[in-house]
């Protein structure tokens, strides 16, 4: 069994370059509220934030849609060692239940930045605090007119996340292969979009990578 030697602590931003959409999930709709909230922190003047679990997830989708991976995971019918190559990777990386394989790749919530807090609350185009609303219809294919209009809250555009990804590092020789896959994985997402309504222009964003010019990327070795 592999041992856990240590862990890799990873630091960078995450800046929207159009408005985001991560919705919340409601029961109800308040009367002349808006339809489509994002979701907020329950804490700390209701800001909104990026799940773990959305930028995880969108980032495991790219990598096994860039491998050509049929199934999520792989699929069930066959054992592990009869997967791909690159559908072992991204499985030991990102975890996989159906094989009892832990995720090595811890994905933080990521919250707004200081600066971002302080601009979003000054701000005088946001139509909510820390958001704007984006009035939007449905059309028509038969008569060309605009059907079901609808508002839908977004983060605007511009607005910075700190981003925290912790990689498990064991003795089995497999973590610079998982930080390399992150790192695609970061490249593919930065070229697509997070959130929802992304082919309509929603959710593109730009991950600080190691190596750039003017990166805020950090790593840190936490040893026990």
């Amino acid at each position: 069994m592999a041992q856990l030697k240590n862990k890799i602590r990873i630091n960078t931003k995450l800046i929207l370059v159009s408005g985001l959409h991560i919705g919340e999930n409601r029961d109800r709709a308040d009367i002349g509220g808006i339809d489509n909230p994002v979701i907020r922190r329950k804490d700390k003047d209701q800001q909104p934030y990026i799940p773990g679990s959305s930028l995880k997830g969108k980032i495991r989708s790219l990598l096994e849609q860039i491998s050509g991976i049929a199934e999520i995971g792989g699929g069930r019918s066959k054992g592990f060692s009869e997967k791909s190559n690159d559908c072992q990777d991204i499985n030991i990386a990102f975890g996989f239940a159906n094989d009892d394989l832990p995720s090595r790749l811890i994905f933080r919530d990521s919250y707004l930045t200081l600066e971002s807090v302080e601009r979003l609350k000054a701000s005088e185009y946001t139509d909510m605090p820390f958001t704007e609303s984006k009035s939007e219809n449905t059309i028509n294919r038969v008569t060309g007119k605009a059907d079901n209009p609808r508002s839908q809250e977004r983060v605007p555009a511009g607005t910075a996340f700190d981003i925290e990804v912790v990689i498990n590092d064991f003795d089995d020789g497999k973590t610079e292969k998982i930080k390399k896959l992150l790192i695609k994985g970061i490249k593919a997402l930065n070229n697509d979009y997070l959130g929802g309504s992304g082919t309509r222009g929603y959710g593109q964003v730009k991950i600080d990578l190691p190596n750039e010019e003017g990166s805020t990327w950090e790593e840190e070795v936490i040893i026990f």
